[in-house]
């Protein structure tokens, strides 16, 4: 699992494409924190980093469906797909070993966002008058959403040898599971059972633990939500055989 994990870091990071989404987040969730007027943090008055974590699901929809996108498609379209699968590797090791690249990626691509909170720290009246316990529930929060992500995005690439394709239906995925169930909930027929309806989708389990509050429940939402699609790719990826 190792190597697959070393190998899909190096290509990722070799890849120009790579770089330049990463670089695209970063400057949007700069202009959006500091200069769009609607969500700019220096005209809100507080001294929070909330604007980040409020914009990141839809943020991230995009950057990490760009990220796993070529996970398993680009090895079938080159060719390397059987390749890949004759290694002395079992194929939840190779499954795995992408899915913690992917996961690494994301999550190098959400440090350098800890600058927004050492700024707002400091222009805080008086400094350092800044809720760091909410803050790092909110990065919790924005870590658990990200491995959902990555596991959607996986199964999203296996299932194809485009790589467009895999970007359009993970993509398509995790808007699903991030807000169509807290759309539903808001139909009068479905009012009686709207907690439920909400507690299927992402969102829900999101706003949770970004507030701080570490319910196991949220915990073990997000878990079989990897685990369950992280399943489905393995049964993918094991149709090879039949």
């Amino acid at each position: 699992m190792i190597s697959i994990l070393r190998k899909e870091i190096r290509s990722f990071l070799s890849s120009l494409i790579a770089i330049i989404v990463i670089v695209v987040f970063l400057i949007a969730n700069g202009l959006f924190l500091w200069v769009f007027k609607e969500t700019n943090i220096l005209d809100q008055g507080y001294a929070n980093i909330d604007p980040l974590f409020e914009l990141a699901p839809i943020l991230f929809i995009f950057l990490i469906s760009a990220i796993t996108m070529r996970s398993f498609s680009e090895e079938k379209k080159n060719g390397t797909f059987e390749t890949l699968t004759t290694k002395p590797v079992t194929d939840l090791s190779i499954i795995l070993g992408k899915y913690f690249a992917g996961l690494i990626i994301v999550v190098f691509s959400i440090l350098p966002t800890l600058i927004y909170y050492y700024t707002v720290d400091r222009l805080a009246f008086p400094a350092g008058n800044v809720d760091t316990g909410a803050m790092w529930g909110s990065y919790m929060g924005l870590l658990m959403l990200s491995a959902g992500y990555v596991s959607i995005g996986m199964f999203a690439s296996v299932i194809t040898d485009n790589q467009i394709v895999s970007f359009i239906v993970s993509m398509f995925l995790c808007f699903f599971f991030y807000s169509i169930f807290e759309y539903l909930s808001s139909f009068d027929f479905l009012k009686n059972s709207e907690f439920y309806i909400e507690w299927l989708g992402i969102n829900h389990h999101y706003r949770n633990i970004s507030r701080g509050i570490v319910d196991t429940r949220d915990i073990i939402y997000f878990l079989s939500l990897i685990v369950f699609f992280i399943w489905l790719t393995k049964i993918i990826f094991n149709s090879r055989k039949w």
